[in-house]
């Protein structure tokens, strides 16, 4: 592996975790998302799948983003019969939506994206002494 495929793989798992913060803000920012009628659904919580990229010419594997899904667990009821979406009973179907978790994963692909940025900033280095080095 040379420096080239390093910062590459880095900048894959970059991207691949600028995904995962953007569908963790979209989830938040649809936590309260009911539907408009009796009885509608509310937003789905969205998820992210990973896969490995295997570059053929060079051999070397990253990260990639499979599919962006959804996540299929139950809704949650809320009573609030005054709701356009309530049904018969009063109750409307929240979204499958907790902030604690989008938070926790918005943590952790930040923490992710700090460690690829990192590992680039250390190779840019390692590459600019190296040039140096051919300079003297």
């Amino acid at each position: 592996m040379d420096f080239s495929d390093t910062i590459g793989v880095s900048a894959a798992g970059m991207r691949a975790q600028t995904a995962r913060l953007r569908v963790a803000a979209e989830n938040l920012a649809n936590a309260e998302t009911t539907g408009s009628s009796p009885g509608a659904d509310p937003y789905r919580r969205k998820t992210v799948t990973f896969r490995e990229a295997l570059d053929r010419a060079s051999g070397v594997s990253s990260v990639a983003v499979r599919s962006v899904g959804e996540d299929q667990s139950d809704f949650q009821m809320r009573y609030d019969p005054a709701h356009p979406a309530a049904n018969e009973q009063g109750y409307v179907k929240m979204p499958n939506v907790s902030s604690i978790v989008e938070i926790m994963d918005s943590h952790d692909a930040q923490h992710s994206y700090e460690a690829n940025l990192n590992t680039m900033q250390v190779t840019r280095s390692m590459l600019a002494r190296a040039i140096n080095l051919m300079k003297d």
